[in-house]
């Protein structure tokens, strides 16, 4: 017993410290946390300075709400990512430099926001929605980098399909009145006519539009445009002179010449007048004053109404579709040989001042008006419609639909972005 006591009793000695001792170590540590409660402080002031700012400047300004569409709002975060990812596409799908579209991307993207929601809650009340593992899974199919970036974006194309597939689907008959429609854009009356005469004389139709027809639109370029219902021609090809004549007429007839006013072709005619010849230091310059026709036969007419003395820029201001000069009667200034319109050049290096030109034909320019002969091949009351047809059909309610939720009364769309928050939003979406 004794020997465990004094065991215990040395034990005790060893790890005993005298005064001096303990009052040093009693000074290291205060010493120690002395030091962890400045060390702390300074933390927390550098954390104030850097971490005030950030969080002042970056993350209340995300937090912050920017759209609020009926019950709905979203933050000044939401923006930017969907700025982001859009401005991606642009780059990574289309190949874009920031400078072509970051202009109207903002606007853009607050738009897609206002109307995306819009579709999305009116979609939910016809029982449609869709998914995060619905997006999810469509981002897995992309397979690529940009996928999550799209997530938004990808969840309205897979809405937009879903309404499509399961409620305009039903709207489109499977079968309707169509017709078997071939159609030739021509320049003028006068050749509209002869060409007319041709094809009653039994020339063939698509022959003639190949080799004559202005228009584009036919998918073999030579008039032929099949068999459509109506909605289609005028809808989908823009060629509503050509539908309303379409549908009025019976198997086998062959139209008048139907004027179009609005129908826009890659073909013109200049007339030029050359007034003076001057020069400076770059070299000569040449005073010119033109103007853009959209027919040989109209030019032939205005030339011999110029000629019988009327005024050019009376009659550029009337009939010319050059808008650089038409508000100027035509004058087109003091010109450079390379500014002169290429088809025009030889006629103004080689007139004399006062000299008017014949009609230039120009490949290079577009102008509107023209004279269609459209022929209705065939007629069936009730013909299957072809898949492409009733995809157009469906896309045109949808856009109808969509147009309606913006003049719904019931519906309620905020923005609160200002052009300075929506410059801010844009330099953080394209990495500023």
């Amino acid at each position: 017993m004794a020997k465990k006591k004094h065991r215990k009793q040395h034990e005790q000695h060893i790890h005993e410290l005298n005064k001096h001792q303990l009052s040093r170590q009693q000074q290291q540590e205060k010493r120690q946390r002395m030091f962890l409660i400045i060390g702390i402080a300074v933390i927390a002031v550098v954390g104030g300075i850097l971490g005030g700012g950030w969080y002042k400047n970056e993350y209340l300004p995300m937090r912050e709400k920017v759209i609020s569409v009926n019950d709905t709002d979203f933050t000044m975060g939401y923006y930017v990512d969907v700025l982001r990812a859009q401005s991606e596409v642009y780059e990574q799908v289309y190949g874009l430099e920031p400078s072509y579209y970051s202009q109207i991307l903002p606007d853009q993207v607050e738009l897609f926001i206002e109307q995306t929601e819009l579709m999305r809650q009116a979609a939910a009340g016809l029982g449609i929605t869709v998914s995060d593992a619905e997006v999810t899974e469509a981002i897995k199919e992309i397979d690529s980098p940009l996928a999550q970036d799209y997530r938004e974006l990808l969840r309205h194309d897979l809405l937009v399909q879903k309404l499509l597939d399961e409620h305009f689907e039903h709207e489109i008959p499977q079968t309707a009145e169509q017709r078997e429609v071939m159609a030739m854009l021509l320049e003028s009356q006068s050749q509209t006519a002869s060409v007319r005469a041709g094809l009653v004389e039994g020339e063939d139709f698509a022959t003639m539009a190949g080799a004559l027809s202005l228009e584009e639109a036919s998918p073999e370029g030579d008039g032929d445009f099949g068999w459509h219902p109506r909605g289609i021609l005028s809808g989908e090809f823009g060629l509503t002179v050509v539908e309303d004549y379409a549908f009025s007429a019976e198997a086998g007839d062959l139209s008048q010449p139907l004027y179009d006013e609005e129908r826009t072709k890659d073909v013109g005619y200049w007339l030029a007048e050359f007034l003076e010849k001057d020069e400076d230091a770059s070299g000569e310059l040449f005073h010119v004053r033109a103007m853009l026709l959209g027919s040989e036969e109209e030019a032939q007419e205005i030339r011999a109404r110029l000629e019988a003395g009327e005024d050019f820029a009376e009659l550029a201001e009337e009939y010319s579709q050059h808008d650089a000069s038409k508000e100027d009667g035509g004058d087109m200034g003091w010109l450079g040989e390379d500014d002169i319109q290429p088809v025009l050049v030889d006629f103004i290096l080689n007139a004399e001042p006062g000299s008017l030109s014949e009609p230039v034909k120009d490949d290079t320019v577009v102008t509107t008006g023209g004279y269609w002969l459209v022929k209705v091949v065939a007629v069936e009351e009730d013909r299957q419609i072809s898949d492409d047809d009733r995809y157009f059909l469906k896309t045109e309610l949808l856009e109808e639909w969509t147009d309606s939720l913006w003049d719904d009364p019931n519906n309620s769309i905020e923005s609160y972005l200002t052009s300075g928050q929506k410059e801010w939003a844009l330099e953080k979406a394209l990495g500023g």
